[in-house]
């Protein structure tokens, strides 16, 4: 693939989350994004960078993440400079997370950036296919003010992800579609009727707007969040820029850009896709997308040998052997001297347990 054609492709990857419904495997000292889950030498990050790499240049990729994680990303993407590594100074949700990233091309005088944004701990399979669609949301974006996400096509009547509910009829002869409406994480029955209507897709969190659209779209349903970053502009991009935000970004409301800007806007386009997604957001999600033995037992980077035991997910010390007698559908998980015995069922509440023990 031609890099030359590639200079106005932009790449922002969100890696500032602590992970902790991963816990104790992840932790806030290094989250998940930054761990090996498959065992494959490569973290989710770098899993991420590697496959945007044949379709934006290195040097187009931004990576925004908390403070604490600026010295694991450099050692985990050497060929990235420090510049390329947007620091948050507090956690202010993927709106200001964002509009921070825009505010940063924009500073690069990079008017024709064709943007598209991406969590840095999605698994996908089918990652050719992925670029192929990427690159037809870049195509879609350069010639319509569109801003456009990735719908998946549900394989399952999914409670976990929020849902997106297309038009009726493409635009013009495409397979692009006017959204309908943004759906929150639906019950059971909900779900399964969204499966049925054939309307609904699986909310990827994946976005794909030119630098254009996604500056009047902030500046229209964010006026406090483009009035912070407008009165960065010449600091931006410059080397105060870091004491700049430090200062500034704190001021910007805790919002998800799905409340701040999708759920608001009117030129919303949804590309279904399919390619092997998942967001890997939960045991569950692991659970699933794991080799499982005939008792559909999981266990990844150690020994466990299950005994009328059927459904577990066994997560331990590379090295480390477990035996597992009598117990299903839990998850055993063991990382740097915690150990959590749960339900997968009840994995919902490992959060809440988390700030337990925290307090």
């Amino acid at each position: 693939m031609n890099m030359e054609n590639n200079k106005n492709n932009y790449c922002v990857i969100m890696a500032g989350g602590i992970g902790s419904r991963f816990w104790p495997y992840s932790r806030e000292e290094k989250p998940k994004q930054f761990l090996d889950f498959f065992g494959t030498g490569r973290s989710l990050l770098q899993m991420t960078v590697d496959r945007f790499r044949p379709i934006v240049p290195i040097e187009n990729m931004l990576i925004v993440t908390n403070v604490a994680y600026k010295d694991i990303i450099l050692e985990q993407i050497p060929d990235m400079q420090e510049s390329q590594i947007l620091c948050e100074p507090a956690r202010r949700n993927t709106a200001p997370c964002i509009a921070y990233a825009t505010a940063h091309i924009h500073a690069r005088g990079a008017h024709n950036a064709k943007i598209v944004v991406a969590a840095s701990d999605h698994l996908i399979l089918e990652e050719e296919k992925f670029r192929q669609t990427i690159l037809k949301a870049f195509e879609f974006v350069g010639s319509h003010p569109a801003i456009c996400t990735l719908g998946m096509s549900p394989t399952r009547p999914e409670t976990g992800y929020g849902y997106i509910q297309r038009s009726a009829f493409s635009i013009e002869h495409s397979d692009i579609y006017p959204v309908k409406e943004f759906k929150e994480k639906p019950n059971l029955e909900t779900a399964k009727n969204y499966l049925a209507s054939g309307d609904y897709l699986w909310n990827s969190g994946i976005f794909i707007w030119s630098l254009e659209t996604i500056e009047k779209a902030i500046a229209a349903y964010m006026p406090e969040v483009a009035e912070i970053f407008a009165r960065g502009e010449g600091i931006i991009g410059t080397q105060e820029e870091g004491q700049w935000i430090k200062e500034n970004f704190p001021k910007c409301p805790n919002i998800s850009v799905d409340y701040g800007i999708m759920e608001k806007a009117d030129n919303v386009f949804v590309l279904p896709s399919s390619f092997g997604w998942s967001d890997l957001g939960t045991w569950g999600s692991l659970y699933e997308l794991s080799e499982k033995d005939e008792q559909g037992n999981v266990s990844l980077h150690s020994k466990a040998h299950f005994y009328e035991a059927e459904g577990n997910i066994v997560v331990l010390e590379k090295g480390k052997t477990a035996i597992v007698q009598g117990v299903s559908d839990m998850i055993i998980a063991e990382e740097s001297g915690a150990l959590l015995i749960c339900k997968k069922a009840e994995e919902q509440r490992i959060k809440d347990f988390v700030n337990l023990l925290n307090t």
